[in-house]
């Protein structure tokens, strides 16, 4: 007996060591701030509930401020007109005889207005093409193999970054498959996902390249100078220098924080790997990817067709320009659409995954049948934000926020610096950048002019503010289509799941953006070109 207890006595302390180094190591005190977050907003009712309760809120609310008599008057552009406007707001009651007859009346409207619906329907009937044709994950394969695998997240980023040019498809497209090039590598998809989240929506509003909302802000931009300075103007390339310097940097902010903070808070993926990790194209793979490259062409050869000569149908019909107010511009989802509708087709015919048309069409099919839940929560939102938008108290909070600011008293820079934070408190309610500034600029541009500071510097603050927290806001109309992206990798995925991945890229690309914006203005560095 007792040399059986001396021996349990001598197995006891390895059994415990064997245990302890299994036990994953203990979680530091932002991991553990993150996870907090990732449980407790996990633990709310699901989407369509909340926003449910919201729009039950906001009819509270909008009768109490109603009654209150609430209203703002204020300048505002007209961006169809260019005018300075005067206008005057007064806060609209859901619970009047007007607002339960637009709440009745406009339930369908509100969800046909509602353009988030359309363009993720419209991009997945492509989309869904390439992915069951296999090109998706054959261009991941080989996107795998010819980049450097500590290049992976930074080209995710890059790329998402620059997708700001074609509007949302960063959102559609890009962040799916950034999930899915994780996981082809072994890394967790999350991370993937996040990394390029965060280069699609915390970055939307700068890029290398001149887009569509470019020409829409300088134009508000001007014509809110033209009330102080009207001999003076800027130009579409009038944020250029910032706006790279700031792409390069957020880059590596943004790839920085995914690979050192988050993939290792995420730790391992245990779930269902792809049994084509790490292997090479097969001969049908490689066939299929040819005849998808001649598709390609063939889809670039249609459209420049009819987008680059001069007068083309693409084109402005009025002012010739492709960039901008454009058919080309306006319709550039369904040239994705087609793009990777013939070169999914193209490929299913090279590599023999897709025999006939019908094969094409019950692939599209597929895709829009997979987004029924997703459909039904955007019309819930499409709701709230009709009704939201309806009773006019983003403007009040907007305007009043504004003036408070404006009359604080504070310095050129503490003030520039006081517009970038108002600018992204509101974002969390106000998504839309064009109606914010519309707002925001006949006050600040000429305020801060007066001050000695360029209508460059501004216009280049409200890029700042009005950026990073579009990755946690929930009035982004792409916020649900991420969290169900993410509940393909993790099943038990949710509003709080994503809010934990997204908040670190918030704070600290919101940081040292603000700090780059503060030492442009210091050092007195060109805002663009000329």
């Amino acid at each position: 007996m007792a040399k059986a207890a001396h021996f349990d006595d001598i197995q006891a302390p390895g059994e415990a060591k064997k245990k302890q180094r299994q036990a994953p190591p203990k979680k530091k005190g932002m991991e553990r701030v993150l996870d907090a977050i990732e449980r407790v907003g996990n633990k709310v009712p699901h989407p369509a509930v909340i926003f449910v309760a919201l729009i039950a809120l906001v009819m509270v609310l909008s009768h109490l401020f109603y009654r209150l008599g609430a209203s703002v008057t204020y300048e505002t552009i007209n961006p169809d007109t260019h005018q300075l406007e005067e206008t005057t707001t007064a806060a609209k009651s859901l619970l009047t005889g007007e607002g339960l007859r637009f709440m009745f009346a406009g339930v369908v409207q509100h969800f046909m207005d509602f353009n988030a619906v359309g363009v993720i329907i419209v991009a997945m009937l492509g989309v869904g093409v390439a992915d069951a044709a296999g090109l998706v994950g054959a261009l991941i394969r080989k996107l795998v193999a010819v980049a450097p695998a500590r290049a992976l997240t930074y080209i995710l980023v890059f790329v998402g970054i620059l997708s700001s040019i074609a509007a949302d498809a960063g959102y559609l497209v890009l962040i799916p498959l950034a999930a899915a090039a994780y996981l082809t590598v072994g890394r967790h998809p999350l991370a993937g996902l996040a990394a390029s989240f965060a280069g699609v929506a915390a970055v939307f509003t700068v890029n290398i390249l001149i887009k569509p909302l470019d020409g829409i802000l300088t134009e508000i931009t001007n014509d809110a100078i033209h009330i102080m300075a009207p001999e003076r103007s800027i130009d579409l390339t009038a944020n250029f220098w910032f706006s790279v310097a700031s792409v390069v940097m957020l880059t590596l902010v943004v790839s920085l924080i995914s690979d050192k903070l988050i993939e290792p808070r995420l730790g391992e993926y245990k779930g269902e790997k792809p049994a084509t990790t790490g292997a090479k194209l097969s001969p049908e793979e490689s066939r299929g990817l040819k005849f998808a490259f001649w598709g390609l062409v063939g889809v670039l050869v249609f459209f420049g067709l009819l987008a680059l000569p001069p007068g083309a149908p693409l084109r402005n019909p009025e002012t010739g320009a492709l960039v901008g107010d454009s058919p080309f511009m306006n319709g550039l989802i369904v040239a994705i659409t087609v793009l990777f509708l013939v070169t999914g087709a193209a490929y299913g015919v090279g590599a023999g995954t897709l025999k006939n048309s019908v094969d094409v069409i019950k692939a599209m099919e597929k895709a829009v049948a997979g987004l029924g839940g997703l459909i039904f929560l955007l019309f819930i939102i499409s709701q709230f934000i009709a009704l939201f938008t309806y009773t006019n108290m983003a403007t009040l909070a907007a305007v009043k926020v504004g003036d408070a600011l404006e009359h604080a008293g504070l310095g050129a820079l503490p003030l520039l610096v006081g517009f970038v934070l108002v600018v992204a408190v509101l974002d969390l309610i106000m998504t839309g950048a064009i109606p914010k500034w519309a707002i925001f600029a006949p006050v600040f541009v000429p305020l801060l002019m007066r001050l000695n500071v360029d209508p460059e510097a501004v216009l280049a603050a409200y890029r700042v503010g009005d950026g990073p927290f579009n990755a946690i806001s929930p009035l982004n109309a792409y916020f649900a289509l991420i969290v169900t992206f993410a509940q393909k990798y993790q099943k038990d995925a949710g509003v709080g799941t994503v809010v934990a991945l997204m908040l670190p890229y918030v704070v600290v690309v919101f940081a040292i953006w603000i700090a780059l914006l503060v030492a442009w203005q210091v050092l007195g560095l060109p805002w663009g070109l000329g």
